[in-house]
């Protein structure tokens, strides 16, 4: 039976003729993603049903354009939508530490932040007019004239008393009164008062006494007096604010009277200015200060500033909002602090918004890698989706890094639909690992990472290229280029019957294939212009692989391809480094003997077995022993191992490979060197389908081109893998040729038939002969042991 392929099942050409266009930029650009129409389902699904949890985790292979795709949906479907509305933080004036915040329509928190701006500055123009006005000028003098008035007549009613006393009284202040006795019409001294003795000091201590009393009454009258003076200025002045507030805050107040929180508020600002009047009244500029000492002076009026929080244009749409860089303040907001005199102050206009506020009513998108790595964001991010409001609160704070006094504002309720953009392994590992996850993630768009190969959708393949040049301000391209593309799409998923979504790779190959071509003058890309950037890109990156193949001619790493070796075969291996795969070649070598039916892998003894590989080593010692010795004790030890290799084997690919070098060696039939082989094989023998086949191929095709390119070269491969075939030229002309040859195999008897040349049959035949000599062997040796020791024993009895 012929196992040789034919060269037109080694490489799927795109036919470039069933393109009618001269150039892509005839094309019409692609409106969606090809191939994405699940996960676009999906997208519109979880974005248009309005119940709790219906949050979306978008995953993918990077690079399938997955944010892109996304971004253009909600941006489109945004435009359709309500704007989301204002917010506003401003000034709790009963408990400063704890700001309000005040929802306006879209576009109208702006508005409300000049009505008070404006509001302020008439307040600071008008106030100190009243205040210099003559009517409150007169009332104010009333009020002053009315208590001097009185406290006059307790004054004259004093002195009247003092006569009668025979004290004389003096008044300093209207809290301050001094008085002395009198003898004769005479003030006495101290000194004559002290040199006074008997009843007459008794009698002029008596007087004084009582009188003093009556000074303490009138006084305390004065006291009163002065504080119903001072509470009439303060009603006045109050009643004088008042009136101008009130008129001013009322042209305020129709505007919002829909809103009972801004009309409180509103109404709470009119009784902090009416309180805090005189600040409005002080004129720096003035006074015969400092420019530098002016703002020592000057009272703040920050409290009645507006925080615009939140604004959006009036005609805008729902807000779609990435946030690239998601750190726990980036996406909840935060509050700042500035220092003053060594110590951090904060109030409510440093309030700032996250992602989140920015997105609320809208559309928040996030990377899912990048907010997992974040301390804390993750799990605040849940918090906000459970409880449906943001509540902005300072980590430091939280956790008790800084000790200074911050902020508590109001929190604002959040109706938003996140988007989490990630790698697949994320999303299971959440899904297993985090029970809220499946609770408010309950939506996966799923991208695909390629799209199955026919005309409908070669002809879809080229409108994507045609998109991404013209989205990049490329150079059109040839059909012959888009056919290559396509061509290049297919290897890159190593499938000939299905083509790659993954748009950064084709972005970047045709930004380099756009380089060349204009490198060169041309007016559009053509397939020579592919061709160059897939190479150069390959000379950029294959330094290991070409020392790698260096070392091999030179002999420092022995692979025979030519001759034949009982115990020996050619491995291939699969190598990605930095984007870049490749295939190596590698002996692996295996020595039988007796032993006790164990094949030992001198990897997994050294530790240097991953356990795949370990595992297809267990795999083909089961189809060894119940293929061989279903009725005979397996009486081997083989030992199998990768030669040269210094660091971890993982992958089954080889296990059919390592099954064909033990039955070699056990036939004792020599092995084809200018063969090598892949594949992995199952218990009854079957050869399974591995991964990189085309990088493999191609590896050991150079490795035998670079030795002796007249001579004969194959390779064994898997037949489930013919369909992954998309092999480079030169092997295609190698195959025409008769100098390389393909085999694919199904089974371990058809392999071991083209490295031995030999009929399966009789491969098998010679390795069960063997076996069966082993067998005899160890019996033999048991037996005789056995005899040996009984003699012994009944030699020790007669002694």
């Amino acid at each position: 039976m012929d196992y040789a392929l034919n060269f037109s099942q080694l490489y799927h050409s795109c036919n470039s003729s069933l393109f009618s266009f001269k150039t892509t930029e005839e094309l019409k650009s692609l409106e969606q993603p090809l191939g994405q129409k699940n996960a676009l389902d999906a997208v519109d699904f979880a974005t248009n049903i309005a119940q709790d949890g219906y949050n979306l985790f978008a995953m993918g292979a990077s690079g399938t354009g997955k944010h892109s795709t996304i971004m253009n949906f909600l941006e489109k479907k945004a435009k359709l939508e309500c704007a989301a509305s204002d917010w506003c933080y401003v000034n709790n004036f009963k408990f400063p530490s704890k700001p309000l915040a005040i929802v306006f329509q879209s576009g109208n928190a702006e508005q409300f932040k000049e009505n008070i701006h404006e509001l302020i500055e008439l307040l600071k123009d008008i106030l100190p007019t009243v205040f210099e006005s003559n009517s409150f000028y007169n009332e104010r003098e009333a009020i002053t004239q009315k208590y001097i008035k009185q406290q006059t007549e307790i004054f004259n009613y004093l002195q009247e008393e003092a006569k009668k006393y025979d004290v004389s009284m003096s008044v300093s202040s209207p809290s301050r009164v001094t008085f002395v006795p009198i003898i004769d019409g005479k003030r006495l001294s101290a000194e004559e008062y002290s040199a006074i003795t008997g009843e007459q000091k008794e009698e002029i201590t008596r007087k004084v006494d009582a009188f003093e009393a009556i000074v303490k009454d009138a006084l305390r009258r004065v006291s009163e007096l002065t504080k119903a003076e001072k509470k009439e200025f303060k009603e006045l002045s109050s009643k004088m604010s008042e009136n101008s507030v009130e008129s001013l805050i009322n042209d305020v107040s129709i505007k919002y009277k829909a809103s009972k929180k801004i009309m409180d508020y509103l109404d709470a600002l009119k009784q902090d200015v009416i309180k805090n009047v005189r600040d409005f009244l002080i004129k720096t500029d003035e006074m015969n200060i400092a420019p530098f000492m002016q703002e020592y002076y000057t009272p703040s009026f920050t409290r009645y500033e507006v925080n615009l929080f939140i604004s959006h244009e009036r005609d805008s749409t729902a807000p779609v909002i990435f946030e690239d860089n998601p750190i726990h303040q980036n996406i909840v907001g935060k509050i700042e602090h500035i220092s003053q005199v060594g110590t951090l102050i904060t109030d409510f206009t440093m309030i700032k918004p996250g992602a989140l506020h920015r997105a609320n009513g809208g559309y928040l998108v996030l990377n899912a890698r990048k907010l997992l790595m974040q301390p804390f964001a993750y799990e605040e991010l849940k918090r906000i989706l459970r409880s449906k409001e943001i509540r902005i609160e300072s980590l430091a704070q939280q956790y008790s890094f800084l000790t200074t006094t911050s902020l508590e504002p109001e929190p604002i309720p959040v109706h938003v639909k996140v988007i989490l953009i990630g790698e697949r392994i994320l999303y299971y590992l959440l899904h297993h690992y985090d029970s809220d996850f499946g609770e408010l993630f309950k939506v996966n768009a799923d991208f695909e990472d390629d799209i199955p190969s026919s005309e409908e959708n070669i002809i879809l393949y080229a409108q994507m290229i045609g998109t991404v040049a013209s989205q990049h301000n490329l150079l059109p391209l040839t059909p012959d280029a888009v056919a290559r593309v396509i061509e290049h799409s297919s290897r890159e998923v190593s499938h000939a019957s299905k083509f790659s979504t993954h748009l950064r790779t084709l972005s970047d190959l045709l930004k380099e294939a756009d380089y060349w071509s204009k490198k060169e003058s041309k007016n559009t890309i053509d397939k020579e212009d592919v061709n160059k950037a897939l190479q150069t890109k390959k000379e950029r990156l294959d330094r290991i692989q070409r020392k790698l193949y260096e070392q091999i001619d030179e002999g420092t790493i022995m692979i025979n391809v030519s001759g034949a070796h009982v115990g020996q075969i050619n491995a291939l291996s699969y190598i990605s480094l930095d984007g870049y795969s490749f295939g190596i070649a590698s002996r692996i070598t295996a020595r039988t003997r007796i032993g006790k039916g164990e094949i030992i892998n001198i990897e997994r003894k050294v530790e240097l077995s991953g356990p795949i590989h370990s595992k297809g080593v267990m795999i083909l010692s089961a189809y060894i022993g119940s293929t061989y010795a279903q009725n005979m004790p397996l009486s081997l030890s083989a030992s199998l191992v990768f030669e040269q290799s210094y660091g971890m084997v993982e992958g089954d690919s080889a296990s059919s490979t390592e099954l064909y070098a033990i039955i070699s060696s056990l036939s004792n039939l020599p092995i084809k060197q200018n063969l090598a082989v892949t594949g992995s094989v199952n218990q009854f023998g079957e050869i399974q389908a591995i991964g990189g086949v085309n990088e493999k191929i191609e590896g050991f095709f150079d490795i035998c081109m670079r030795q002796n390119p007249k001579e004969s070269y194959g390779v064994i491969i898997p037949h489930a893998n013919i369909k992954h075939l998309m092999l480079k030229p030169e092997i295609i002309e190698a195959v025409k040729g008769g100098n390389f040859t393909i085999y694919s195999v199904k089974t371990v008897d058809e392999g071991i038939s083209i490295l031995t040349g030999m009929e399966a049959a009789i491969v098998n035949e010679k390795v069960v002969t063997r076996l069966k000599e082993l067998s005899q062997i160890t019996r033999n040796f048991y037996q005789d042991n056995s005899e040996k020791t009984r003699e012994e024993e009944n030699e020790n009895i007669n002694t």
